[in-house]
């Protein structure tokens, strides 16, 4: 089975309704912790969404709603496939320029004489 990092390569598609995505995905709900009292402790309001087929896992608990954990989630399926999705542009190679290294140089140079005339005199130098 692949890993995530390795589906970087390949472009995942996912269906545009959410009922089909849905389909493709494994839910599974349990009971949250945090805020929303009494409520969270008694019903199995968080979600967690399982995508089959590129194993990707989101999880929700911050509504006291299971439908609208669930929603949420999908919203953060969508947003964490579409980011792997993304190509990086590829790097262009530059070139310092004469004028930039001959300036770095001559800074070097500066700041060098000033730190040896730092140090004692010591006769027969």
């Amino acid at each position: 089975m692949p890993k995530n990092e390795e589906l970087i390569g390949d472009e995942i598609t996912l269906p545009t309704s959410d009922q089909k995505l849905l389909e493709e995905c494994e839910v599974q709900s349990y009971r949250s912790s945090g805020s929303g009292g009494q409520h969270v402790n008694t019903t199995d309001s968080a979600i967690r969404l399982k995508h089959i087929p590129s194993r990707i896992t989101v999880t929700c608990s911050q509504e006291r709603s299971q439908y609208l954990n669930k929603m949420i989630c999908l919203q953060k399926l969508r947003a964490k496939i579409a980011r792997l999705n993304e190509k990086p542009l590829p790097r262009v190679a530059t070139k310092k320029p004469r004028r930039a290294k001959e300036k770095v140089l001559k800074e070097k140079k500066q700041l060098s004489l000033k730190k040896k005339l730092r140090t004692k005199f010591q006769p027969g130098d």
